[in-house]
C-alpha cells in the first residue's frame, strides 16, 4: 500500500481526517440504532472496524503528507460502508427501513467512482488509494451478504460472495505468484458491480427469496469464473517466468 509519492510534503495530517471519519461513522450508527430501535452492538462493531481502518491508514500513509481529497472521498464512503456492515446482521428488524438501507448502499456504490475521478483530476493516484477503495468494496459486499442471510433471502452459501476475495488474499500469503499485479479488466469490474447490485436488490422488501437466490447464484458463478480467469493468468505468468 505504498503511496508511491514523496512523503516529505506537508499538509493536514491523516489523523485529523480519521477524526472526522470516526465522528461521521458514530453519527450514522447511532442514527440507525435510534431509527430502527436496534441494540448498541452495531456501534461496537463499527468502532472495531474503524479502529482497524485507522491503524492501516496510520501505518501505510506518510504522517507528514496531506491525505488528499481523493482519499477523503474514499474515507467518506468508508464511514457509510462500515455503518452498513455494522447494522447488516440486524436487517431483519428494519421492516420498510430496508429501503433506506438499500438507498444508502446505492449511494456508497455511486461514490465508488468519485474518488478515482478526483485522483485523476488532481494527479494524485496512489497504490494506497486503489487498495483503500478495493478493501471498502470487499467490506460492502460482505456486509450485504450478511444482510441477505439475516433476511433469509438466501442460504448461508451466499456468504461465499463476500469471502471469496478474502480467501484469495489469504492464499497469496502461501503462493507468492498470486501477489503479482493484475492488468486492468472490464470483466472484473463488471462482475464486481453485478455482485453489489444483485445483493442490493435482494435485500429490498418486495423481492422474493426465490428471485434473490437465483440472481445471487448467478452472481456467485460469475465471480467464481472471474477469479478462475485471474488465477489462471497469474499462474501462467509465473510459470512462463520460471521457464525463462
Amino acid at each position: 500500500m505504498d503511496p508511491n509519492k514523496d512523503s516529505a510534503s506537508t499538509g493536514v495530517p491523516s489523523s485529523l481526517d480519521l477524526a472526522w471519519g470516526l465522528t461521521l461513522t458514530t453519527i450514522l450508527c447511532l442514527g440507525a440504532i435510534r431509527l430502527w430501535a436496534l441494540p448498541y452492538a452495531p456501534l461496537l462493531l463499527a468502532g472495531s472496524l474503524y479502529a482497524g481502518l485507522s491503524v492501516c491508514v496510520l501505518k501505510y500513509w506518510p504522517a507528514r503528507r496531506d491525505f488528499g481529497w481523493a482519499n477523503r472521498a474514499t474515507l467518506l464512503r468508508g464511514a457509510m460502508v462500515i455503518s452498513l456492515f455494522a447494522v447488516a446482521p440486524f436487517s431483519g428488524q428494519m421492516g420498510t427501513g430496508l429501503w433506506l438501507y438499500g438507498i444508502t448502499a446505492l449511494i456508497a456504490l455511486v461514490l465508488d467512482g468519485v474518488d478515482g475521478k478526483i485522483a485523476r483530476k488532481t494527479d494524485s493516484q496512489t497504490a494506497f488509494g486503489a487498495r483503500f477503495d478495493m478493501e471498502l468494496d470487499a467490506l460492502l459486499i460482505l456486509g450485504l451478504c450478511l444482510a441477505v442471510i439475516a433476511l433469509e433471502k438466501a442460504g448461508i452459501w451466499v456468504i461465499a460472495l463476500g469471502l471469496m476475495r478474502y480467501v484469495f488474499v489469504a492464499a497469496a500469503h502461501f503462493r507468492a505468484w498470486l501477489n503479482h499485479p493484475l492488468p486492468e479488466s472490464f470483466r472484473r469490474k463488471t462482475v464486481c458491480v453485478w455482485q453489489i447490485v444483485t445483493l442490493m436488490v435482494a435485500i429490498l422488501p418486495p423481492v422474493s427469496p426465490l428471485f434473490a437466490s437465483t440472481t445471487l447464484a448467478t452472481a456467485l458463478m460469475l465471480l467464481a469464473w472471474s477469479f478462475f480467469v485471474d488465477v489462471r493468468w497469474l499462474y501462467q505468468r509465473s510459470y512462463s517466468h520460471e521457464m525463462v
